[in-house]
């Protein structure tokens, strides 16, 4: 493959952890862990400058919210989460529990049980990423989790209004105004007003990834979330005024978001990279994107869109963009992504807020071996057997002793043995010795 930079990044995208968010981000769940809401209120006091008497939101409180959101917005809202939960349904409906009868009288099956208990923290600061709550809480509930927490910060001291609709409409249980590490401490951990979860979901920044990074194991997550990442693959007939917009609209994430181009055609790239710059005079969020352009933002050229997907397919990025004459070829061609947009109708920005697929995505490459959060990610799925044929169970039972003791497994070897003794009338002399 012969890939030439038309743009190159100005910065290396770092993958390890920061030392003093580690330290800062384990000072505050070794707190919260030794001294539950009193901590927590100190931290919500020192990060968020917010300490209300509850946390936690009243029906009241949350219809109060509710009543200040304009209509066309409620109505957005619940219209993003009927197309969320629609293909979430379909996902849950592809999933099946199953029993087989794998010889006379051996029954294997599986059943996928949902989660009891889980948490979605649902990002503020920088932007109110409310569709975080359709994504993570709304999902759950489609998957059949019984109680799910919804945890989101006050922005500049003040309640996100379309934030608590958002969880509200989507089946939140509880709504916890509480941001940053010390709700995901919470959560996981559980305190005097808020009950420990067994999973926890949902985007945010470095120090949320690195408490969800902590405490991974006391519960599970949905991903170890970096930056946002946009790769577009373009052929020669793609337009270089929509890459170009589409590039910038995952950029604006934040100062570390890297905006990525693959093209069979030099002209397109470098067209590509003349409206970015003149996108950016006059973009609200240029600070933010335009960093992220300037360090991260690479173009490369190769030679055939085989080159494309196989480049694509080595940067594995969260959201992989297709503007090309046949788009759904890359389902084919391509193995590692976040999820596919593909054509110029479609645009990753849709799948951010409305579209219906779930916009939280492995980034980092990640994509070589997980996919994003759905509503498998909220089932268990548990395996039973059962044997009711005594000759069968007895020739399993010879069996298990030979494999166990070609493992040296004595112990597990003698409960085969037993089974061959009842049922088959097998002789072992352990078990005269032991019963006499």
């Amino acid at each position: 493959m012969v890939a030439r930079h038309i743009k190159t990044a100005g910065l290396v995208a770092s993958t390890a952890t920061n030392q003093k968010v580690a330290d800062i981000v384990k000072g505050v769940i070794d707190d919260i862990r030794a001294n539950g809401d009193k901590a927590l209120r100190t931290y919500s006091e020192k990060f968020d400058k917010w300490s209300p008497s509850s946390f936690k939101l009243t029906e009241g409180q949350i219809q109060e919210c509710i009543s200040k959101v304009p209509a066309q917005t409620i109505a957005d809202i619940k219209e993003a989460q009927k197309n969320v939960r629609t293909f979430a349904e379909a996902q849950r409906a592809s999933i099946k529990d199953f029993e087989i009868e794998i010889q006379p009288g051996v029954f294997l099956g599986q059943r996928n049980n949902p989660i009891s208990t889980t948490g979605a923290y649902i990002p503020g600061g920088r932007y109110p990423l409310l569709a975080s709550a359709h994504m993570t809480i709304l999902t759950a509930k489609v998957a059949g989790v019984k109680h799910v927490i919804a945890c989101t910060p006050p922005i500049a001291g003040q309640v996100p209004n379309a934030t608590v609709a958002a969880a509200h409409f989507a089946g939140a249980d509880e709504i916890f105004l509480l941001g940053g590490t010390q709700a995901i401490a919470a959560m996981a951990i559980g305190t005097e007003s808020i009950k420990k979860v067994d999973f926890i979901a949902g985007p945010g920044n470095p120090f949320v990834a690195e408490a969800k990074r902590q405490l991974f194991g006391e519960i599970g997550i949905d991903l170890l979330a970096g930056p946002t990442e946009v790769l577009i693959v373009a052929d020669e007939h793609a337009d270089p005024f929509t890459i170009a917009t589409d590039l910038l609209s995952q950029a604006e994430h934040g100062p570390d978001s890297p905006p990525i181009l693959i093209t069979t055609s030099e002209e397109v790239g470098r067209r590509t990279i003349r409206f970015t710059e003149q996108i950016l005079v006059n973009m609200p969020t240029a600070e933010l994107a335009g960093t992220s352009w300037r360090d991260y933002g690479e173009v490369i050229v190769v030679d055939n869109l085989d080159e494309a997907y196989a480049l694509a397919d080595v940067y594995s990025s969260e959201h992989v963009q297709i503007l090309t004459q046949n788009p759904r070829e890359a389902l084919e061609k391509m193995r590692n992504y976040g999820s596919l947009f593909l054509g110029e109708k479609t645009c990753v920005s849709y799948g951010d807020k409305c579209i219906g697929t779930n916009h939280v995505l492995p980034t980092r490459k990640a994509g070589r071996y997980t996919g994003g959060l759905w509503v498998g990610k909220y089932l268990k799925t548990q395996t039973y057997q059962e044997v009711v044929d005594e000759k069968a169970s007895g020739e399993i039972g010879r069996l298990c002793a030979r494999c166990s003791r070609a493992e040296n497994f004595e112990g597990h070897a003698r409960s085969g043995d037993l089974r061959a003794h009842k049922y088959l009338q097998d002789p072992h002399s352990w078990i005269d010795e032991a019963r006499t």
